[in-house]
């Protein structure tokens, strides 16, 4: 009775990694994929039109979401960088804690596999590689990448597993 208890609530403590971890990987694979093939089709700076709305340009973010912190002296490279290892860390924590629950985790793989490509960066070049670009009339939203996506995307999931657990304990 306890074991089908704790299987309905989806703890699934102690459970398998790998299926995460493999979501994670992907994210990275597509992440790193994407940047080097911009890094090398296109020059600092440079922008092409794709749509009335959305341009593919490359930039460098020394800092976090937004650029924040871009301008500091260089500890922020450092800083983001054991941010991200110690979240790595957590999620996986709470990945083997909860293995069992399908929307928590893939919410949880999809920002580590985020948080691991930008720190992939931050630790490669000294920045992390940006290039989308999406825009309306003359309002730009700052480029990011698909390791910020993945993190924007996982956030989102999170949010809904949330409210969806919430309600149904009503």
């Amino acid at each position: 009775m306890a074991k089908a208890l704790t299987k309905q609530r989806g703890s699934g403590a102690g459970g398998s990694l790998a299926p995460w971890l493999g979501v994670a990987l992907i994210v990275i694979l597509a992440d790193q994929l994407t940047k080097i093939a911009v890094a090398r089709v296109f020059s600092y700076g440079q922008v092409r039109e794709i749509t009335s709305f959305f341009n593919l340009v490359l930039v460098y973010n020394r800092g976090a979401a937004f650029s924040f912190l871009a301008a500091a002296g260089g500890w922020q490279r450092w800083a983001f960088t054991v941010l991200g290892v110690v979240a790595a860390l957590v999620i996986c924590y709470l990945l083997k804690r909860h293995s069992a629950q399908r929307l928590f985790c893939t919410a949880l793989a999809l920002i580590l596999g985020g948080a691991l490509g930008n720190v992939i960066d931050r630790l490669v070049y000294g920045h992390v590689i940006d290039f989308l670009d999406f825009h309306v009339g003359g309002w730009h939203w700052p480029a990011f990448n698909v390791a910020d996506s993945a993190i924007t995307i996982g956030a989102v999931l999170l949010v809904f597993d949330e409210l969806r657990r919430v309600r149904g304990s009503r």
